[in-house]
């Protein structure tokens, strides 16, 4: 029998949610993923979820609505919104919860639209298809919060499809998808995770501001405890579907109790000393520009930096700044339309295709989503296995030791040589594709994003894992990202990317010290801080900026 907390929005007792688990060669079997939480949410509250990936974050936000995705079931305990015991509703009574009662705004807005649908038409449905109020109501909602959100032409905006406005405002208008039905509950669900930090800085104030003036409560998921400190009251801290802590953000920030909370806090505090530049430059640009096919523009703009030996550039800006394309200039994928490329002394052809052996092995690649850049169905053996055999002949027995050499040396050891990836966690995968790259002995591996896609504390074991394998291997890295935190842990050397062009370059001590220009100051300035009141502080002073200019 549930005890009497009628005011509570969300109250839940003892959930325990398992999946059942098909290994290969192995019967099915269940296992426990979320192991008997309580928490409960006051009505225009937020209560922040944080936690490594697995921890059950989404899973217990969508908890909320009765769901499970991906066979997920709920096994136990109770789930009271508003005091309805949702897990004894018929289907009837969860459609009506879902989409009208509880919303949910998903980490990749992109991915949650429909293409060929406009924006407002995606927008109004859930009021429409719940009978909430007629379509010219819903769409004066719609322009309200569009208002609210601080997305441009409020009147029109809805007018336009997905593909016509920026990450940032697909997903504000996400948000406002979820407001329109005005619900009791949103889940959001790493919202700004895929963002960078100055489209994160908007989001994340349009996001509070609409809360605050709906009243809405909320459960905001992430793995950013610098991001949930701007926006929740209260804090959960999760780790293998168990809670570690709860309290309030101050006390969770300021005071943590517990020795997973405190690495969380601290992440960010990790910072490496400069390489000092020595010898002649692996790779140097000179003057590099370069431009897709169909364009009249370049996309790169008279580019020129230089890597030396075991040194890292980091290579930061905002998407869109050319960072990843400067990428494809140096792989040959892009071939440059102007200036020179010099790799270990010698001019570089632009195209890959008129690279030799030697130079493909000498530049290697390691890609944001280690999902996607291996080879499902082979083996870790032979997803590493195969640099060693193209480039130095290597078979059998010889192969496979150095394999377990390179294993050992990423700290994962003999264990995975038979494993899948889909046997790994996202950071075991990454460690592979850092295996493979330096299979091929390479002077220089480019680094793109390789930590954005990874909780803090896996991402920070990848970095000291790179910085590590870097002493021993005597490797320098172009490190693409637009995180000013993992710029600070790893680089020696630093280029500032905007709009094609490198804006500021030079020593990571010079680059990150006043006096900045104007783009580095709002890409610095844009960087979550772990205290509370940061983001009220960064909008009021961008406002006096504003009145000012």
């Amino acid at each position: 029998m549930r005890d009497s907390v009628t005011h509570s929005l969300v109250d839940i007792r003892g959930l325990k949610i398992g999946a059942t688990v098909f290994a290969p060669g192995e019967k099915p079997r269940d296992i426990e993923i979320v192991h008997g939480v309580d928490l409960t949410l006051e009505k225009g509250k937020v209560l922040g979820l944080i936690g490594e990936s697995g921890a059950g974050k989404s899973t217990i936000g969508l908890s909320t609505l009765a769901y499970g995705r991906g066979g997920i079931k709920i096994t136990g305990g109770e789930i009271f919104i508003n005091g309805e015991d949702i897990l004894k509703d018929s289907t009837s009574d969860l459609r009506n919860l879902r989409g009208r009662k509880v919303t949910y705004v998903s980490q990749s807005a992109a991915a949650s639209f429909n293409p060929s649908k406009r924006l407002m038409d995606q927008i109004v449905e859930s009021c429409l298809s719940h009978g909430l109020c007629s379509r010219k109501d819903a769409e004066r909602r719609a322009i309200r919060l569009f208002e609210k959100l601080g997305l441009p032409e409020p009147e029109t905006f809805g007018n336009r499809y997905p593909h016509q406005v920026s990450g940032g405002q697909l997903q504000r208008a996400m948000t406002a998808m979820a407001l329109c039905p005005e619900p009791d509950l949103v889940i959001f669900d790493e919202p700004t995770t895929a963002l960078d930090v100055t489209t994160q800085i908007d989001v994340l104030a349009s996001i509070k501001e609409a809360i605050r003036e709906t009243g809405v409560g909320a459960i905001y998921i992430t793995h950013d405890l610098a991001v949930v400190a701007q926006v929740s009251d209260h804090i959960m801290v999760l780790q293998h579907g168990r809670m570690v802590e709860y309290g309030t953000t101050d006390q969770i920030i300021n005071n943590p109790c517990e020795d997973y909370t405190r690495a969380l806090v601290s992440i960010r505090s990790t910072i490496h000393d400069e390489t000092p530049s020595r010898g002649q430059p692996v790779l140097k640009l000179e003057n590099v520009s370069a431009r897709y096919r169909g364009l009249n523009f370049d996309v790169v703009k008279n580019v020129s930096v230089e890597i030396h030996p075991s040194q890292t550039l980091a290579v930061v800006g905002e998407s869109g700044s050319g960072k990843s394309t400067l990428a494809r200039v140096m792989t040959g994928l892009l071939p440059a339309r102007d200036g020179t490329i010099t790799f270990n002394g010698d001019i570089l052809p632009t195209a890959l295709e008129d690279r030799s052996k030697e130079q493909l092995r000498e530049l290697q690649m390691i890609y944001q989503m280690a999902d996607v850049a291996m080879n499902p169905r082979q083996t870790i053996e032979t997803i590493i296995g195969r640099p060693l055999e193209f480039y130095f002949g290597m078979k059998g027995a010889e192969k496979r030791a150095r394999v377990v050499e390179l294993l050992d040396e990423i700290e994962l050891g003999e264990g995975f040589l038979k494993r899948y990836p889909a046997e790994l966690s996202g950071g075991q995968k990454q460690r592979v594709c850092i295996a493979r790259a330096l299979a091929a002995k390479p002077r220089l591996i480019i680094c793109d994003e390789v930590t954005s896609a990874l909780d803090p504390l896996v991402a920070d074991g990848i970095l000291k894992l790179l910085l590590n394998l870097q002493e021993i291997e005597q490797v320098s890295y172009l490190f693409i990202t637009h995180d000013i935190a993992t710029v600070r842990a790893i680089a020696d050397m630093i280029a500032v990317m905007y709009q094609g062009n490198v804006v500021r370059y030079g020593a990571k001590s010079k680059v990150l010290s006043p006096p900045f220009d104007d783009y580095t100051d709002l890409l610095l300035s844009s960087v979550p801080d772990m205290r509370l009141g940061w983001l009220e502080d960064v909008i009021s002073t961008r406002k006096m900026d504003s009145a000012g200019n």
